[in-house]
């Protein structure tokens, strides 16, 4: 039976199980039942400017389709940062993905999961953290941090399942973008994007 199933769709049901079951033994560190699909990870990583001669930050990789995306878009492994939460994906990645620099942590404590790479400028943030579980002054401080780790005007894409943005407009120093809507998605999901304001 096995050699009937095309090794692309093999390939995409194993991330899928994969990710279930990360969803399954700690379902507040994991946002979806199911992965970001191509269309809404090629979405995400269309803010990204290889051009810019910076690297890029990633939170919440999962299975890597967020991060075969970024690569997609021009960006070489060297210059992607990646944080994952969850030894499992982290393991996973490292062996898909070489070259990139994957660091197993806590995307709220970006300071120590950087380590020496703590004070990089980056082009873009793009993540995948499930900020909906988190607590409103949590999310506020999460997002205070990734503006100061990326030049002002340049974006922090997030993913959300819930109706309205994670962080709301006249809370802090920013400003909020409703991105794009995207049906092909289980669940459906909203991407927002998010850039420091100058006052």
């Amino acid at each position: 039976m096995a050699g009937l199933i095309p090794k692309k769709l093999a390939q995409k049901f194993d991330e899928e199980i994969r990710f279930f079951k990360g969803w399954i033994d700690k379902p507040k560190a994991v946002g979806a039942i199911l992965p970001t699909s191509g269309v809404t990870a090629r979405r995400m990583a269309s803010i990204v400017n290889p051009s810019s001669g910076l690297p890029v930050l990633e939170l919440g990789p999962g299975t890597g389709v967020i991060t075969k995306a970024i690569l997609e878009r021009g960006i070489e492994p060297q210059n992607l940062y990646s944080v994952e939460y969850s030894a499992e994906f982290f393991h996973h990645l490292q062996s898909t993905y070489a070259g990139v620099n994957f660091l197993q942590g806590d995307a709220f404590d970006l300071d120590n999961v950087l380590g020496e790479a703590r004070d990089q400028q980056f082009d873009s943030v793009i993540s995948a953290v499930p900020l909906l579980n988190f607590p409103m002054e949590k999310r506020l401080a999460f997002l205070g941090d990734l503006l100061t780790r990326i030049p002002a005007g340049r974006p922090v894409m997030q993913i959300s399942y819930g109706p309205v943005s994670p962080l709301p407009v006249g809370r802090g120093a920013y400003s909020v973008e409703g991105f794009d809507f995207i049906l092909r998605n289980l669940p459906p999901a909203r991407l927002w994007v998010y850039r420091r304001i100058l006052v």
